[in-house]
């Protein structure tokens, strides 16, 4: 786990955004189990983007408190290939971390402990689906060459065969 001071300076992306639910108390009959979980928007491997968490709604009532450190965890985080940790900042109730990396077909569990300046720590999971969208794969009736590239006609368009 990594423990580190943020800087108040980042604006996130809101294409990546997840705002924690409030403190507030749950309805009679509803456990925790029924709040469905946290869920960033599926990155590809080769994606290097910035994944935000707003804790404005956990923080109502107190206009002086923000962010002061976060602690991130990766699950799993078996080898090099899994979602990597860069940067996190913080600018206020908002925790930008930046996440590359990850293994296709594999949702992680980002695990987020904040602290406030007012003494607060709240913790969170959020899940992060990791999926191929790069690389296209042509269709099996597509004609290819020896090294797999598709063959075309004089306007781009792949060459079918047999159906």
């Amino acid at each position: 786990m990594t423990t580190t001071a943020v800087p108040q300076v980042w604006r996130p992306s809101g294409a990546r955004l997840v705002a924690l639910d409030g403190q507030l108390p749950l309805p009679r009959g509803v456990v925790p189990s029924d709040v469905p979980p946290l869920v960033w928007p599926a990155k590809d491997p080769g994606d290097v983007l910035d994944f935000a968490l707003d804790a404005t709604a956990a923080l109502a009532g107190d206009t002086t408190d923000r962010i002061a450190t976060v602690a991130v965890t990766v699950v799993p985080q078996a080898s090099s290939a899994d979602v990597q940790l860069g940067n996190v900042v913080a600018d206020g109730a908002v925790i930008v971390m930046w996440l590359s990396s990850g293994q296709s077909g594999t949702v992680y569990s980002i695990q987020v402990t904040m602290s406030t300046l007012n003494g607060r720590t709240i913790g969170r999971t959020v899940l992060l689906p990791v999926q191929e969208m790069a690389a296209v794969v042509p269709p099996a009736s597509v004609l290819v060459t020896d090294a797999g590239a598709v063959v075309t006609d004089q306007n781009g368009n792949p060459i079918l065969v047999g159906n």
